[in-house]
């Protein structure tokens, strides 16, 4: 029987991932045999593009792309390029995302909108822009968060992105389906990479005792939901939430 893990026809794009959990996907669906895209944005110090770099040279020919997500023009370029590339685009991974934590009363209108514009409205960003080069069973999958589902203290913008998302990833998933395009979503617990490792240990320590399972998720845990739902095995799945979180959350 053919591996449905093998990706070797396929061209994958997950965004945001010169690092943290986007590059461990990356990394995954190179070495099941994808053409990989990886993108990042730029900084003035340059390292973000050091470290698309770094993910690239551990895949086949990729693909390495800077693109800001919050800016349509960019988005359109970096699709224009895959489509030049490789004829066309399989599967989508949105995992561009920053926080930034803070209490409503002390949150400026900046601080909330930053987060709402590269999580959520640069999610929809690339849905449009990617949906006029996915082929016919393509796969979108998004990056939601737990605190989308349960509202955590200080994150009023972060939480209110990720619930934007679940909602986008719905919508998405009705209105690409005459196209056979799935679109989904993961939502991570705490994990031990990325945005949650940069907790105070005694937060840690006090999430840890409210997760059932009793530890933190792995980060190679959040990459197998995103190749099985990128893969044939998820065909008749579409519209949903994937929790990830070792039972943090039940619904």
């Amino acid at each position: 029987m053919p591996d449905p893990l093998d990706f070797s026809d396929k061209v994958v794009l997950v965004t945001g991932s010169s690092r943290g959990i986007g590059a461990e996907m990356i990394k995954a669906f190179g070495a099941h045999g994808a053409k990989c895209a990886v993108n990042y944005i730029a900084d003035p110090a340059g390292q973000n593009k050091k470290e698309a770099e770094a993910v690239a040279n551990e895949l086949d020919k990729p693909l390495v792309i800077e693109c800001d997500v919050t800016q349509p023009a960019q988005v359109d370029a970096m699709m224009k390029q895959i489509q030049e590339q490789n004829g066309g685009l399989d599967v989508l991974v949105n995992n561009s995302g920053i926080i930034n934590d803070r209490t409503i009363k002390k949150m400026s209108m900046e601080e909330f909108e930053a987060v709402l514009r590269v999580n959520l409205i640069g999610t929809f960003n690339v849905i449009k822009a990617a949906a006029g080069i996915l082929r016919n069973g393509g796969r979108i999958v998004n990056l939601a968060s737990v605190s989308g589902q349960m509202g955590f203290f200080g994150q009023a913008n972060y939480s209110s992105s990720k619930a934007g998302i679940m909602a986008l990833t719905k919508v998405s998933a009705r209105e690409l389906a005459r196209q056979n395009i799935t679109v989904n979503a993961i939502a991570p617990g705490f994990i031990d990479i990325g945005m949650s490792k940069g907790m105070p240990d005694e937060a840690t320590q006090n999430f840890i005792k409210q997760i059932p399972l009793g530890r933190l998720g792995n980060v190679r845990e959040i990459v197998d939901a995103a190749l099985f739902l990128a893969s044939p095995m998820a065909s008749y799945i579409t519209g949903h939430v994937l929790n990830v979180n070792g039972g943090f959350y039940l619904g």
